[in-house]
């Protein structure tokens, strides 16, 4: 029973958007497989890592309005004042931006930064260049939530990337959010930015790989200010 039990906990649940992709590698893999059979292999790699890409595994998120959580995968590439875009309708002052970027191995179900109320959701169409670069903010295609929370209102948006044409957002204005809850899903490869008002200090480091509902990103109301750190 405990070797069943370790391999049910290792084994990490495929989320039900992934699951008309997975089959329709499977069964790319099967035909090809009857073209050639070596075709067959290779499409089953192909299956494997888009199982993969879907995947949706169990996060523990600290229980803290002070704290903010990462909503995605991925790599810290941006942490600056910049001020949001105006669909969010936050104002004209700059705020703190984190931003993640997901590559095509992270996991890409997007969670909930912080605790609140969904005050809006605003889709804006646009281009799909690297999500890494910093004009991705204003020419990609995105999607923005801005969730009003203990701390005021902070802007969560979705961006899509080079290779990303899906953002996929199932959440609705005016529910409440848990900090660390689903609430959408980008395919394949994109970036989240957060955008947080006056009195949150970073937590994190640009190039600090974080993981969505479990890295602390920033804080509120804490006098230690941005966390110094070294590369080794």
């Amino acid at each position: 029973m405990s070797l069943f039990n370790t391999v049910r906990n290792t084994i990490v649940p495929v989320h039900k958007e992934g699951y008309p992709f997975v089959a329709a590698f499977f069964v790319a893999s099967l035909v090809l497989g009857w073209i050639f059979k070596p075709l067959f292999w290779i499409g089953m790699i192909f299956t494997l890592w888009c199982a993969y890409f879907f995947r949706d595994p169990e996060r523990v998120t600290p229980q803290d309005d002070d704290l903010v959580i990462s909503p995605a995968d991925g790599k810290v590439s941006a942490i600056q004042m910049v001020t949001p875009p105006a669909e969010l309708n936050l104002g004209s002052e700059p705020m703190l931006r984190i931003s993640v970027f997901m590559n095509v191995f992270n996991c890409h179900v997007n969670r909930a930064p912080m605790r609140g109320r969904i005050v809006s959701i605003n889709y804006r169409s646009g281009s799909f260049v690297n999500a890494e670069l910093d004009k991705a903010s204003e020419d990609n295609e995105r999607n923005g939530l801005v969730i009003e929370t203990r701390h005021g209102q902070i802007g969560v948006v979705q961006i899509a990337g080079l290779v990303a044409r899906r953002i996929l957002c199932w959440a609705n204005t005016n529910e409440p959010l848990d900090a660390g809850e689903r609430f959408g899903l980008i395919r394949f490869g994109s970036r989240l930015d957060v955008f947080l008002p006056a009195g949150a200090a970073p937590r994190v480091s640009l190039g600090q790989t974080a993981v969505a509902g479990e890295t602390v990103i920033a804080e509120f109301a804490s006098a230690k200010g941005p966390v110094i750190s070294r590369r080794s």
